[in-house]
């Protein structure tokens, strides 16, 4: 046999046996491939021990499943199990793990643990966790993240590392490692380094830089934000100030104000000199600051005033005020002006608090009254 021959027989045995490997090598690609999986427990199912190698298009397991990829549906009466990814629809009673990424509708009793992507719908009873969510996150007690785009609500609280845009809703707290952008809110607190657009908390939040309105039931801090609400504001590059005022029922206050370069809080404790009266004043509101030029403002506050007399009566006041403000140096500023007042009062002295009104009536006892007031006082910028 010439030397042309052998290699043309060698080349012929290379090629067959190439084409042998690659068939079967497809074979085998073929096989780890299934249109349903139905099984009890893992390995108890129709792609038994192999399970975690094939690419299911529907899979029901009675107790838990295993696979490496789901298509369209996935169900299990405890927990699924994923190595890879998910896309479609996938209920657990208790728990769902994938290891890669979710694109799709994700629902366990307890737990989602969806590796490193979730896009789509995820709801899980107890916790979710997720590298980055995109879409709607939802549990009953928390959500752990890197990163969000999207809709995310936690009964207790929303924990993200990195950032988070669009909406996020905590009973208690959500905190955020960077910055976030939309609209925030937690039964609690608030924690975020940056925020653009709306933060709300009931008791107290928390941020470095604020662009937009933060708003809590207590205590708002930041280093920088011209728009936050709060009862006590502690803006690092803000206005706190102490003032002394007096109003036309003769009630004297101490009042604490604080917020940034617009708007502000108030509270305030003081005392009523009327010789009937002998009243101790609690002060609490919001307020905004409108400037004109660097030594004239005009302040305008909404706050409501409360005067007890220690269980033989009590007074309640909702004022709104117009009170132009003049700077009188750097720390000293003279403030004053016209307010409209609604009262509620008890006690005989109290309803003689004011004389002249624009209305008033009784009602089980108790006398309301509209009228115009005044507010003054003087105040030591810090």
């Amino acid at each position: 046999m010439t030397s042309h021959c052998k290699f043309i027989l060698k080349a012929s045995s290379l090629l067959a046996s190439l084409f042998v490997f690659l068939s079967a090598t497809i074979t085998r690609a073929q096989d780890l491939t299934s249109n349903v999986h139905i099984g009890f427990c893992y390995p108890l199912s129709t792609n038994g021990a192999e399970a975690a190698r094939y690419v299911n298009h529907a899979s029901f397991h009675v107790l838990a499943g295993v696979s490496k990829e789901e298509k369209s549906f996935s169900f299990a009466g405890i927990s699924n199990v994923v190595k890879d990814k998910v896309s479609g629809f996938q209920l657990a009673g208790i728990s769902n793990t994938v290891g890669n990424r979710v694109e799709g509708m994700q629902f366990a009793g307890i737990v989602n643990l969806s590796g490193k992507e979730m896009k789509g719908f995820q709801l899980a009873g107890i916790y979710n966790d997720v590298e980055d969510a995109d879409g709607f996150q939802f549990s009953g007690f928390l959500n752990r993240t890197k990163k969000v785009k999207g809709f995310q609500a936690a009964g207790f609280s929303n924990i993200v590392t990195q950032n988070a845009e669009n909406f996020q809703f905590a009973g208690f707290a959500n905190i955020v490692g960077q910055n976030f952008k939309g609209f925030q809110a937690a039964g609690f607190v608030n924690k975020v380094k940056d925020i653009n657009g709306f933060q709300f908390a009931g008791f107290i939040n928390v941020a470095r830089k604020v662009r937009g309105l933060q708003f809590a039931g207590f205590i708002n801090i930041a280093d920088s934000s011209d728009h936050s609400l709060a009862l006590i504001n502690i803006i690092k590059k803000g206005e706190k100030s102490i003032a002394v005022t007096t109003d036309e029922t003769q009630t004297t206050l101490a009042t604490f104000r604080s917020g940034g370069r617009i708007l502000y809080g108030i509270i305030g404790v003081g005392y009523n000199w009327k010789p009937e009266q002998n009243h101790t004043a609690f002060e609490a509101g919001f307020g905004a600051h409108i400037p004109f030029s660097n030594s004239f403002r005009i302040n305008t506050e909404l706050v409501q005033q409360y005067l007890e007399h220690w269980h033989k009566g009590e007074y309640y006041k909702s004022t709104i005020r117009i009170l132009p403000a003049v700077k009188l140096g750097k720390h000293v500023e003279l403030f004053g002006g016209p307010s409209i007042n609604f009262s509620s009062a008890e006690t005989e002295a109290q309803m003689n608090l004011v004389k002249k009104d624009l209305w008033h009536n009784y009602h089980n006892g108790d006398k309301h009254q509209l009228f115009f007031g005044y507010n003054a006082g003087l105040q030591f910028i810090l």
